[in-house]
Order: C-alpha cells, then sequence, then structure tokens
C-alpha cells in the first residue's frame, strides 16, 4: 500500500444520504462535502459517488470540476467502505476489498457500502484482491516503506473480527497491504464512539519516519493523557527500516456546537492531495490558525487549505474519513 503522499489519479468520495444519521443537518452536510469536493478538484480529479436519483443536486453543488457517477450506496464514508490500493512495484495497481459493517453494525443497512468497492473496481478497469476480514481505511496509516500504525480501541474491538486473534490480523494485514511492521497504540480517542477509536484521530504518518501526532494542550479534554501514552509508545518503536520516528505535535483541538452538540473538529483528519493538505477547520480562528501552521511546517512543499467541516465531525468523522486516494498505477 502506497503512502498518501503518493502521486494520486483521482480522489473518490460519496454523497451523504443517510437521512437517520445526519437528520437536521443533512442539508449543511451536503454543502460541506461539495466544499471539500472542490478543495480537493484544485490539485486533483474528483469523482463523487451519488445515490441513484441524488446525482443531478450532487453536481449542481459541486460544480463542474467534480465528475459525479451514481452507484447504489448506504452513506458517504469512503475512507471506511471504499477500496483500499496496492501497487506491485511494475506499474500494476489493484484494489483491496475487505468486508465492511457499519463499524460493528451500528447502522442499518450497509450491505451498499459493503458491495460498492466491488462496483467501483469494476467501474475504474482495476483488479479486485478480496479479504474476508473486516477494515476500515481509517483505522490504518502507512508509510509506504512497509510500516503500519493502528490502535487496539477499534482493531481488537469484538465487534469487528471476532473470530480472529492479533496474530491473525496482523498476518492478513502483511499479506493484503504488503506491510512487515505493525505498531499498535493503546488508544483511540476516547469519545470516538462511531468508529471505536480509529488511528486518523490519534496520528498520521507525513513522510518516511515521520508522523503528526494529535496530542491536546488542554488538560481537561478527554484525551490529555491517553495520546501522551500514544506518543510514548511511538517514542519507543522503530518503522520498517529501522528508523526510530520524528514526532510533530498537533496540539491544537477546538470544539463547536452543532445542532445542540458539542462536537469537536478533528484538525489531523486531513486528506493528502497532489500538492495539497485539505484539512478540517471548526471556524475558530486562533485554534485553526495555530493548526494550520503545524500542518505547513510539517508539509513545507505543500499548500494547506482549510474547510470549514463542523457538520461533517457532528456525523462522526473529518475529511479523511470522508475521501479516499486512488494512487496512479
Amino acid at each position: 500500500m502506497p503512502a498518501e503522499w503518493a502521486e494520486h489519479e483521482r480522489c473518490l468520495m460519496a454523497w451523504p444520504t443517510r437521512l437517520d444519521l445526519w437528520g437536521a443537518v443533512l442539508d449543511d452536510v451536503r454543502r460541506e462535502y461539495a466544499a471539500v469536493a472542490r478543495a480537493i478538484a484544485e490539485f486533483e480529479p474528483v469523482t463523487m459517488v451519488a445515490l441513484p436519483g441524488q446525482g443531478t443536486e450532487a453536481a449542481e453543488l459541486c460544480g463542474d470540476g467534480v465528475e459525479v457517477i451514481e452507484m447504489p450506496i448506504d452513506d458517504s464514508w469512503f475512507r471506511d467502505s471504499g477500496p483500499i490500493f496496492v501497487l506491485d512495484g511494475k506499474g500494476g495497481r489493484a484494489g483491496v476489498d475487505f468486508r465492511f459493517n457499519a463499524w460493528g453494525r451500528k447502522h442499518h443497512p450497509w450491505d451498499a457500502d459493503d458491495r460498492i468497492s466491488a462496483l467501483l473496481l469494476e467501474h475504474f478497469d482495476v483488479p479486485r484482491l478480496a479479504s474476508g476480514m473486516i477494515l476500515e481505511g481509517g483505522a490504518i496509516t502507512v508509510d509506504g516503506e512497509g510500516t503500519l500504525i493502528t490502535t487496539e480501541q477499534c482493531l481488537l474491538h469484538p465487534n469487528r473480527n471476532p473470530g480472529l486473534s492479533r496474530e491473525q490480523i496482523e498476518d492478513e494485514l502483511k499479506a493484503t497491504l504488503g506491510v512487515t511492521t505493525i505498531i499498535w497504540l493503546p488508544y483511540g480517542g476516547l469519545e470516538d464512539s462511531e468508529t471505536d477509536g480509529h488511528v486518523d484521530g490519534v496520528c498520521a504518518f507525513v513522510a518516511p519516519g515521520k508522523v503528526v501526532v494529535q496530542l491536546p494542550s488542554d488538560p481537561d479534554h478527554p484525551d490529555h493523557e491517553r495520546m501522551r501514552v500514544n506518543r510514548a509508545v511511538l517514542e519507543g518503536v522503530v518503522d520498517a527500516k529501522g528508523r526510530r520516528l520524528e514526532i510533530v505535535d498537533l496540539p491544537q483541538s477546538v470544539f463547536v456546537e452543532v445542532d445542540g452538540r458539542r462536537t469537536e473538529v478533528g484538525y489531523l483528519n486531513f486528506y493528502l492531495a497532489n500538492g495539497g493538505v485539505v484539512v478540517p477547520v471548526g471556524g475558530v480562528p486562533e485554534e485553526d490558525e495555530g493548526a494550520l501552521a503545524v500542518l505547513a511546517s510539517a508539509f513545507p512543499d505543500r499548500k494547506v487549505v482549510g474547510v470549514p467541516t463542523p457538520s461533517v465531525a457532528w456525523g462522526g468523522g473529518g475529511i479523511h474519513c470522508i475521501t479516499q486516494q486512488v494512487p496512479r498505477a
């Protein structure tokens, strides 16, 4: 599996559809998805998948720079339900189709999202590699050189693969994604009950041997101590190349109110585009600008762009959660 900073052919997204999730914020979240799509389209092509009958609305909001196609979907989290692409080093590309069960059967139905990877791979004429293991893309971050980081809180949760041991999960990750070193962090977000602690709320590879770590500076933040435990683990390990990891701390954290609920907008949940970094922001200038500055220092050769996504956060995710890169073959 190549790193997310490898050259992309396009970005995949899906149009929000699940009324029982989005409710009163559905119109707002669709505008936010469209704004994210437009921001990414400044750097690379974007394909938005919409439920049959909703393509026209999606195209109108996204604008001419975003391709819209219609396919059956249950909702709009392609980081988790979409295929994960791998390269063979010889010019070939395939898509790994892991099973999807709506983060431990939290939302019904999920059968269309479980099938969408196969449909997308057929649509783009990319060979499909099927896996019987349940895995969401937000649960892993890789360096493209054989190292993968994940959380025990998510991957070992009994609502995903209760019949698989930790060793069997590692074996499947190595077989399907080509990784050789797996780093297990104990914690995801304490309040991340939707994904059970995806790593894309904890840390992200930003270069070989280099990770950005969410490290809330506020001692009253629910993850203040937990993220420091995770950081200590990262300090003590080496990657697949035997390197100690360089760690960049992202101390900023912002909470906003959406539809009467306190909601955290996670700055770490960004998307790496060709030449760009598209970052969720909450509309709180001091925190937003501080986080964007940290990420700009971590990505000195990329343009960092903030897009307000409070409604996406209210639904349980961020920009990384609603996107999936397709690496260039």
